[in-house]
């Protein structure tokens, strides 16, 4: 059945969107309050620019590097500069954009496109999300990898 049926018949119409511009803080919290694992970014035309994941969020919150501290005499001890340098990543964070983090690079699929090409496209680009667009790169709606298996429990 995924060889025949189509990306429309199992696609998220009207997904929510993200824009570039959104702080990251706010990215992250509507991921959480909607419990999205990605959501497409998109111009004011609601053209495609990328797709944050949440993914996106820890890679990002990695690269914040704690200070480093040396023990000396029973004292703990900031090595000098590197608070300073935890308060700018931390600054630096707070501050960001999705666009600062977003997959510019992610893998699309057409709404006429079968669940067997969206599955195969998922394996070998190893994503949870694929938003789903017409030839000018509007965002028509997006599939989790959940959606897929949710449709597969049901049809088998």
């Amino acid at each position: 059945m995924p060889g025949t049926t189509l990306v429309r018949n199992v696609m998220t119409l009207n997904a929510m969107t993200l824009r570039p511009e959104q702080a990251i803080t706010d990215a992250a919290d509507i991921l959480a309050e909607h419990r999205f694992g990605g959501m497409p970014v998109v111009d004011g035309s609601g053209h495609l620019l990328g797709l944050l994941r949440d993914e996106d969020l820890i890679v990002s919150e990695a690269r914040v590097h704690v200070p480093t501290f040396i023990t000396l005499l029973g004292a703990t001890i900031p090595v000098p500069g590197t608070m300073h340098h935890l308060e700018e990543e931390l600054h630096k964070f707070a501050g960001a954009t999705v666009e600062d983090v977003m997959d510019k690079e992610c893998p699309t699929i057409g709404p006429d496109d079968t669940l067997e090409d969206l599955a195969s496209m998922m394996w070998e680009h190893d994503v949870t999300h694929v938003p789903v667009i017409d030839n000018d790169r509007k965002v028509l709606g997006i599939v989790a990898r959940g959606d897929l298996v949710r449709f597969i429990a049901r049809t088998t």
